[in-house]
């Protein structure tokens, strides 16, 4: 198994599943503000899956570019974490999960400057600079609505509860993470798990919300290619142009 490539998947597979799921709110935001702010985040993230996947593709070396990457492999393919597969829910359920991805994409990212490899200190450096603005923006509106009407709060609360189980697996590593860990090319587990809780607790607290236990069972296995049903109907959105129209060409 080729270590790198698998962590290359990993990295675009969560910004493409969550760009994807972001769309879907395109037209339906609560306010229009947030219908563009919304779709902008998912342009974002879909450029960092192209530059994750093409690298991807090229270390592969079997002829696969991020088109054949992002549309020609079934779920069973997809090295996603769980939470970005979770339903998009209420617009609190959608801002909980991207607050949460947020703040561990942002200092991943932000490790990944460091790392030794320099086509992925690159990436992350162009990526970065995206992910510091959704991670401001998600924060304020955690807060926002936290603290805000009793309605509000215990939408946040709910959902802050619900889609806690789905953040450990991020900071669960395996075999591939390990490898990265060891070659220099990606960062350990426990700083970025430690910045993650310290970041959400301040945020929580700024929000009048209450952290999850930290005890908590985490569901894993995204990584590995384990996805729950909702990652099917996803994709079945997603690839179903390509599917129906092989080598279609706009």
């Amino acid at each position: 198994m080729n270590e790198k490539f698998e962590y290359l998947l990993r990295q675009g597979d969560n910004a493409l599943v969550l760009a994807q799921q972001l769309c879907q709110w395109t037209g339906k935001g609560p306010a229009l503000e947030e219908d563009m702010a919304l779709s902008n985040i998912a342009l974002d993230l879909l450029g960092q899956t192209r530059m994750w996947l093409t690298y991807a593709g090229e270390l592969e070396g079997a002829g696969r570019d991020e088109d054949k990457l992002a549309f020609l492999r079934d779920a069973g393919g997809f090295r996603n974490c769980l939470l970005l597969e979770q339903p998009n829910g209420s617009y609190a359920d959608t801002l909980m999960r991207q607050f949460y991805f947020d703040t561990w994409h942002y200092f991943l990212l932000e490790a990944l400057t460091n790392s030794n490899d320099q086509r992925i200190a690159g990436i992350a450096e162009k990526a970065l600079k995206e992910a510091t603005y959704h991670l401001r923006r998600s924060g304020d509106l955690v807060v926002r609505l936290g603290d805000g009407t009793a309605e509000s709060h215990a939408r946040m609360q709910a959902a802050a509860d619900e889609l806690w189980r789905f953040t450990g697996e991020m900071f669960i590593y395996d075999a591939v993470d390990e490898a990265m860990v060891a070659q220099g090319v990606a960062p350990a587990s426990q700083p970025l798990r430690a910045a993650f809780l310290q970041h959400v607790a301040e945020i929580f607290d700024e929000a009048t919300l209450e952290v999850p236990p930290l005890e908590t069972y985490m569901q894993r296995g995204g990584k590995q290619g384990r996805h729950t049903e909702r990652l099917g109907y996803i994709l079945a959105e997603m690839q179903f142009l390509q599917r129906a129209y092989p080598g279609a060409e706009w």
